[in-house]
């Protein structure tokens, strides 16, 4: 071998061991705690709002920044969801604030069932059923959450300063299928090992480290319902407990969650607080070994991609068929026909697609990133994986828009909760058309650019 060759050789190899300290990284958090006891989201056998709180709620942000000064954003949100009325805001005013182009801004919700409920999602479940004035507070509050998003983006921005990214992934096995398993069979199954149905154990893991290897910012998912608990207190459910674990075993991280193809996982057994917090716990001490063990750095290039896709609905109901349905004694179909009949009068006619929110990014050459909107069931997140870049692909439900159920084609066959029956406290009009799932995959595919 030639001395220029061994040059050569020696050039690359420092070249690619100092490939992800080209980065630029910031992080930072914010409490979204209601400041008064508003209406709580997910359940709709509650009877009154919040009547304290057991842990904070945070909304987080981690700015990415590549070699070439390509930016990007991905908030966390210890919320339910959030709709596209209200990342439309957002992302407008990120805009004019911070020169934030809508497909570098991603919003991930961890869907904790303890949260508050917002004015766009799961309208007929929780804000118009409502009296005026809990609507007003609801109302109040989701303005303080919108004034809270833009203030922790600049504090992420201002903390912004060289960083090395790296990724893993491990695994959890919490998660349980629920349409397969009943609730009180579950530790037996368990011990069995005989559990049914698909789940996603992944534990994908983003690390970000400062020049000296301290780690800075924790991004991890996983694709599990936040339904550990259901009481009237404020609480991030077991993804708040698992930042919380992180950020105290790593002083001056910020750990951000973001919820997979959870909609048919729960965490099983649940309804016992302390559950949430071993839950938690688990999740942590997994991130922690992935951390611990060697990790793949990431090349310093970002890109993303954005787009609101026409995803199919069955047909929909007539403004007659609607103010008929005003009278039903089905409270949520009541509501729900109240709901559309108010979008009629603002928006038109009702159409029979829904504008679908995917967006794809590209961290270094290898971390496939996807985030899809709504509740999102398991099968999604299977495929993809199979069909894309394995472990390396991540896909984030409940992000940017959570309308609805997301089924895939064989669970809006088999019916249930998540194949169409939860679409009335939602306020989707009509079943999704059985091309649901290969209209979001080829989009995923086609948005992404393939495999």
């Amino acid at each position: 071998m030639t001395r220029s060759l061994l040059c050569l050789i020696l050039i690359l190899s420092v070249s690619l061991a100092n490939a992800d300290s080209v980065w630029k990284a910031g992080a930072a958090s914010i409490v979204i705690t209601p400041s008064e006891p508003i209406w709580m989201a997910g359940y709709g056998g509650r009877k009154a709002p919040a009547e304290g709180k057991e842990t904070e709620l945070h909304a987080k942000a981690l700015v990415l920044e590549d070699a070439e000064g390509h930016r990007g954003l991905i908030m966390t949100l210890d919320l339910v969801g959030i709709d596209r009325g209200m990342t439309g805001r957002i992302t407008a005013a990120l805009e004019e604030k911070y020169g934030l182009a809508r497909d570098a801004i991603t919003f991930c919700t961890s869907h904790t069932h303890s949260g508050p409920a917002l004015p766009g999602t799961l309208a007929p479940l929780h804000y118009v059923v409502l009296e005026p004035e809990m609507q007003k507070k609801i109302d109040h509050y989701a303005d303080e959450l919108f004034q809270k998003t833009v203030e922790v983006t600049g504090q992420a921005i201002a903390s912004m300063a060289p960083a090395r990214l790296q990724w893993g992934s491990g695994k959890a096995t919490f998660a349980v299928n629920r349409r397969e398993n009943k609730e009180k069979d579950v530790p037996e199954l368990r011990d069995r090992g005989v559990l049914k149905g698909p789940v996603n154990h992944d534990l994908p893991v983003l690390s970000v480290r400062g020049e000296d290897g301290a780690i800075r910012a924790i991004l991890f998912g996983y694709a599990c319902h936040a339904t550990t608990l259901g009481f009237q207190t404020w609480n991030a459910d077991y993804p708040g407990y698992a930042q919380a674990a992180l950020e105290k075993q790593y002083p001056g991280a910020v750990a951000l969650f973001w919820q997979g193809c959870g909609a048919d996982q729960n965490p099983l057994p649940r309804r016992v607080l302390e559950l949430a917090g071993h839950y938690g716990t688990e999740l942590a001490d997994r991130v922690v070994d992935v951390l611990a063990a060697p990790m793949t750095p990431v090349a310093p290039t970002l890109s993303h991609a954005y787009e609101e896709i026409e995803a199919p609905l069955d047909p929909v109901p007539t403004e007659a068929a609607l103010k008929e349905t005003l009278n039903s004694d089905q409270k949520y179909e009541a509501a729900r026909a109240k709901y559309l009949l108010q979008k009629i009068e603002k928006e038109g006619p009702l159409k029979n697609f829904y504008p679908y929110p995917i967006a794809v990014w590209k961290l270094g050459d290898e971390v496939d990133f996807i985030f899809l909107g709504g509740e999102v069931v398991v099968d999604y997140v299977n495929r993809l994986t199979r069909e894309r870049c394995g472990t390396a692909t991540w896909v984030a439900s409940y992000s940017n828009d959570v309308m609805a159920y997301i089924p895939s084609l064989r669970v809006l066959k088999e019916g249930g909760y998540e194949g169409g029956g939860s679409n009335p406290i939602y306020g989707l009009p009509s079943l999704w058309h059985e091309s649901i799932e290969e209209v979001i995959i080829s989009s995923v595919h086609r948005i992404g650019g393939g495999k």
